[in-house]
């Protein structure tokens, strides 16, 4: 039985069950709210870490031999700002990884770039790599917003880095949005949106602002900004009227909302930030990285195990290379764990999720929850659609808040 269930029939694109993340660390600057593994270098060892990331996938086959008959359905290269790895070092590392698993044909390959990094040369290499689709970080067209993001680029090079991907040969580009940024109004937010709308992208991905300060491991300029009174994001009454203004915009434009933060044309869901939402299993390679495998079997108890790499590039490379796993830490999975990121993360899509069949997969009662899925229904957070809980858009405004109930 597939507890995952379809995607949004507004997408039609099914979730990819096995994918691939390659993180790509290095950036030309750093944004102030960013607190991914990146580094800024002046060189950067773009073969050396290449090479490296295929060496780490070479260590993990060696422990767990079985990944070699899986077939990926998606790689996604994030960062970090991957348009600054070189077109033959993408190629090399897709071939690499296509030489040592099997690919399904068609499957889905992203990347992300940076505007600023976007001549028509770099993109076209990167099509014929293999790359099939092309995830561009605007977060904003407007000069001050992009300035308060610290962002390198304007809104005009975003425009033509759009024209450029076209041009390069990308039938599927996705654009990244931020909103709920300090200083920006509601006007802004709608303004951003329907630029983007009307250039015709496939995909959009648009995030609210959020600085979860005290869980980070390291602070970020932003956060320290906000501890110190210096900034302050808009209130929460403003943001939600955001992404009301972003969800109308991008919806008159046929860009449907098939998760929380992403609305795509029907086809056009990622397959592989789907997985995700889905319980799929995904490998990831590089630099602070994050993957999820499963060590069940169909049928038995669900056990699994995340592991995170090592956040420094000079550790990571000097592992890799030794053969090792480059990792920093593991952690093991039983089902109340899959169980929560299942129902929390599947809550995420439109389509919902089956949570009585999730409750089943993962040993968990039903009762106790048939209360709380009653009023939310009756307060309009959410609603039963078949066999399937689907949270309304003021549901999906504040998932954190059911999730967290639910659980």
């Amino acid at each position: 039985m597939d507890f995952a269930g379809p995607i949004d029939p507004l997408t039609g694109t099914p979730a990819a069950r096995f994918g691939l993340y390659v993180h790509f660390p290095y950036c030309l600057s750093k944004c102030p709210y960013c607190d991914f593994a990146v580094a800024v270098v002046r060189q950067v060892p773009e073969e050396r870490y290449a090479r490296a990331v295929l060496a780490e996938l070479d260590a993990r086959l060696a422990v767990e031999p079985s990944l070699r008959g899986r077939t990926l359905e998606s790689i996604f290269i994030g960062g970090g700002t991957p348009s600054i790895w070189h077109p033959r070092m993408v190629a090399l590392v897709l071939e690499g990884v296509a030489a040592r698993l099997k690919v399904a044909p068609g499957a889905e390959v992203s990347l992300e770039a940076n505007p600023s990094v976007a001549d028509a040369e770099r993109f076209a290499g990167y099509r014929a790599a293999g790359v099939n689709r092309l995830s561009l970080g605007v977060q904003s067209f407007q000069e001050e917003l992009l300035k308060a993001l610290g962002r390198e680029h304007t809104g005009q090079e975003a425009v033509a880095a759009y024209e450029t991907a076209r041009r390069a040969g990308f039938d599927v580009v996705s654009m990244d949005f931020i909103y709920g940024v300090h200083g920006q109004t509601r006007a802004q937010a709608e303004a951003d949106a329907r630029r983007a709308a009307a250039l015709g992208p496939e995909h959009l991905s648009t995030y609210a602002l959020t600085v979860e300060r005290e869980a980070l491991a390291v602070a970020t300029p932003l956060s320290r900004q906000l501890d110190k009174g210096e900034l302050a994001l808009p209130p929460d009454e403003e943001v939600v009227e955001m992404a009301k203004a972003i969800r109308d915009a991008y919806g008159e434009h046929g860009l449907h909302r098939y998760e929380i933060s992403n609305h795509a044309r029907p086809g056009y869901g990622s397959r592989h930030n789907a997985l995700y939402w889905t319980g799929g299993e995904y490998l990831a390679l590089g630099v602070g990285a994050t993957g999820m495998l499963l060590t069940s079997g169909p049928g038995e108890r669900p056990m699994g195990y995340r592991y995170v790499n090592l956040r420094g590039s000079d550790a990571y490379m000097r592992a890799a290379e030794e053969g090792k796993p480059p990792e920093s830490s593991r952690e093991e999975l039983g089902p109340q764990e899959l169980f929560e990121e299942r129902l929390a993360m599947g809550l995420r899509l439109r389509s919902g999720v089956d949570w009585e069949a999730v409750c089943a997969r993962y040993g968990q009662d039903p009762e106790p929850r048939r209360v709380e899925i009653s009023r939310l229904v009756r307060h309009g957070l959410a609603r039963l659609e078949g066999p399937r809980l689907v949270l309304t858009d003021a549901g999906a405004d504040v998932h954190s808040a059911i999730s967290a109930r639910l659980l």
